[in-house]
This record gives structure tokens, C-alpha cells and sequence, in this order.
């Protein structure tokens, strides 16, 4: 350790005088020492004209006060210590937001599953689809309520023209609903999904021709393995219904008017994605059910309840509570994700959710599945993937 001390009572002395060798004048207290260290104009006691930089000393003694080398280099870096804890935040707070998407994509994916399956459980027991769509509805629209009420959650600010804007978004996600549900009424949720994969071709034919927007090559070249894969997947299914291809088909016509809508609407509005859903569900509850009044009826569905008890047990109330409570949450999760992620990321979980619901429905449900038509979905699902690259 090399260091020059001066002092106004002595020459100057070299630092290894001061640790080697006995001082033949008195010694001076060490807290007067260390504080001239760190105040240089105080030259009455202390002047350091050069660093201090110390390595390999584990204590100094003075007298009978001993100072630890961690004191020492607390003091010489704690200037360049003082962005580290600003670093460190930065990459814990991005480590978090990557935490919490990855639980919003877990979460909505697997209450999609479940919704699912037992969606398609109280449809085989009771095909009643218009029902079941108003029963999933009006359990969301409860849910929500209860919540503002006891401010779990807190209420939008909504006035007139909010409800004005948001009437055909409604009318356009009560369509869709209802069809998808009326197809996995008819054939099984493995195909629907498949069929519903192609709503990417939809949206670019009808912002094409509809609303005149251009898109680059990729986006359309895109559009043909999800062509292609769709309906190599409707020939070769063994369960093929002309009812729910349709049904598929219409919910994502339906689709991607709500989201043509939603977009031209919604600019400009502080609602967030729980609520703005939650007001979506209200008001398509109100337009579905005189619909569903008029297409199904109190006695069809009182018939087909006591069939679906008389053959299932207590268990299907249990299915038609879940079934309603899960849709709810798998997109009242979707909307709020929206919040947290770009549409291209939204866009590719949308995918790998098709992936994981026609998988975990092909298992649980044991659908037959040839080979062809397993081809054929995956090409169809590759195809998406390929759309969300092409548009970014």
C-alpha cells in the first residue's frame, strides 16, 4: 500500500512508515484520522494528494482501535456501487413482466381447455346450444356485477356513447358464440377448432374487400396452407356435419367483424380489458336471449334438463356451472392479457391455445383421427403461425 501523508508538524512520510515501523511522537486517535481522510480541506490534521488503494491489508491497527478492510473499500466504491441497485431493478422489473405473461398464457390457455371439455360434455347430455351460449353469458355478467358491487373490482366509467360503440361488437361476438357453440353441438371440438384456425383467411379477405386495406405478399401466401389445411382436414373427417362446418365457418366471419369493430370503436376509450369485456358480455346477454327464447323455447329446454338429469345424475349441474364459469374466465384472461402484450404476441398464444385445446380434446374424448386429417390441421395451424410472422 503506497500513500503520501503530510502533515503541518513533520515532513512528509511514507505510508509504509506509518504500519512498519513505531512513531517516536504521540499517536493520534483514529477518528480523527478517518475523517480527514474523507474532508481533504481540513489540512489541519491529514492531506492526501494521491488515491488510497488498498489490497491485501485485513486490519489496521492504531493504537488499541482496529478498522476492518471492508470499511476502507465501502468508502473507496461506493460511487461506482450506487448504479447497481438501479440494474438490478431494471432487469427484475423486466423478469417480472416476462413472469406474469407467462402465467396470463398459462392461465388462458387452460381454462380454455376446461371450458372445452365441459362445454362439449353438457352439449352431448343436453343440445341445447342456444341455452348453453345464454347460460355462459349471463354467469359472466353476474360474476362482474358482484364484483363492482363489492368493489373486487372497480366499475368502468361508461356514458352513452361508449354503449353506442360497443352495440355492434356485441351483435357480432353474440354471433360468433352462439355458432361456435352450435358447432361443437354437431361434430367434435377437435374439428371446430381446426375449422376456427382459418379465421386469419377471413380477416384479410374481408380487410381486403370489404374495407380496402392492402397487405404484403407473405400475408397472402400465408393465407394458403390455411386454405389448404382446413379443408384437407373437413374431407377426411370421419364425423364430418354440414351444421357445424357451417357453425365454425360463421364464428369466424362473426369474429373478425367484432374485431374490425372493436378496433374502429374502442380508440380512444380508458376501459380496461376485464371491464370492457365485461360490458361486452352484458350486452350481448341482452341481444341473445329473446333469440334464444324464440329459437329453442322454455319447454325444449325444460324436456331436455330432465332427460340430461335423468341420465347424467347431480353431475351435469356441476358441467353447466363449469362450462359457463370457465368461458367467463378463458376470456375475460384473453382480454386482459391484451393489456400486457402486443396483438402479434396475442396472436401466436392464440395458436398454441388451438394446439392445446384440439390435442387435450382429442385424448380426453378419444375422436378418431386419421392420419390425412391430422395433417391437415397441422398444416392449417403452421399457416396461422405463419400469418402472425408475415404481419408483424
Amino acid at each position: 500500500m503506497i500513500c503520501s501523508v503530510k502533515q503541518s508538524v513533520s515532513p512528509t512520510i511514507n505510508g509504509s512508515d506509518l504500519f512498519l515501523r513505531k512513531k517516536p511522537y504521540p499517536a493520534r486517535p483514529v477518528l480523527q484520522l478517518v475523517p480527514a481522510l474523507r474532508k481533504p480541506e481540513r489540512l489541519g490534521l491529514v492531506s492526501v494528494s494521491r488515491p488510497l488503494h488498498v489490497n491485501s491489508v485485513e486490519k489496521l491497527s492504531f493504537g488499541s482501535v482496529r478498522y476492518r478492510e471492508d470499511r476502507i473499500k465501502c468508502e473507496a466504491y461506493e460511487a461506482a456501487d450506487q448504479s447497481k441497485p438501479v440494474e438490478s431493478a431494471e432487469t427484475k422489473s423486466e423478469a417480472a413482466r416476462k413472469l406474469k405473461i407467462g402465467i396470463y398464457f398459462a392461465t388462458w390457455w387452460a381454462l380454455n381447455v376446461v371450458f372445452n371439455i365441459y362445454n362439449k360434455k353438457v352439449l352431448n347430455a343436453f343440445p341445447y346450444p342456444w341455452l348453453t351460449s345464454t347460460l355462459s353469458l349471463a354467469c359472466g355478467s353476474l360474476m362482474m356485477l358482484i364484483s363492482w358491487v363489492t368493489r373486487i373490482a372497480e366499475a368502468p366509467k361508461t356514458d352513452f356513447e361508449f354503449w353506442k360503440t360497443l352495440f355492434p361488437v356485441a351483435v357480432a361476438h353474440t354471433i360468433g358464440h352462439v355458432a361456435a357453440t352450435v358447432s361443437m353441438s354437431k361434430v367434435a371440438v377437435s374439428f371446430t377448432h381446426i375449422i376456427k384456425s382459418g379465421e386469419p383467411a377471413f380477416s384479410v379477405l374481408v380487410s381486403r374487400f370489404l374495407l380496402g386495406e392492402s397487405f404484403p405478399v407473405p400475408v397472402y401466401l400465408s393465407l394458403i396452407p390455411i386454405i389448404g389445411g382446413c379443408a384437407l382436414s373437413a374431407a377426411t373427417e370421419l364425423n364430418f356435419n354440414m351444421t357445424g362446418f357451417m357453425g365454425a365457418m360463421i364464428s369466424n366471419l362473426a369474429f373478425v367483424f367484432r374485431n374490425i369493430f372493436s378496433k374502429k370503436g374502442m380508440k380512444g376509450k380508458s376501459v380496461s380489458g376485464m371491464n370492457y369485456y365485461a360490458c361486452l358480455s352484458m350486452m350481448s346477454l341482452l341481444i341473445l336471449t329473446p333469440f334464444a327464447i324464440a329459437v329453442e323455447g322454455p319447454q325444449m329446454w325444460a324436456a331436455g334438463w330432465q332427460t340430461a338429469i335423468s341420465q347424467i345424475g347431480p353431475h351435469f349441474i356441476w358441467w353447466v356451472a363449469a362450462q359457463s364459469v370457465f368461458y367467463h374466465l378463458y376470456n375475460q384472461v384473453s382480454y386482459m392479457s391484451l393489456d400486457q402484450i402486443s396483438p402479434l404476441t396475442f396472436s401466436i398464444g392464440n395458436t398454441m391455445k388451438r394446439i392445446s385445446v384440439i390435442v387435450s380434446s382429442i385424448i380426453i374424448f378419444k375422436t378418431p383421427v386419421q392420419p390425412i386429417n391430422a395433417l391437415g390441421a397441422a398444416i392449417a395451424i403452421l399457416g396461422t403461425f405463419l400469418y402472425s410472422q408475415a404481419k408483424q
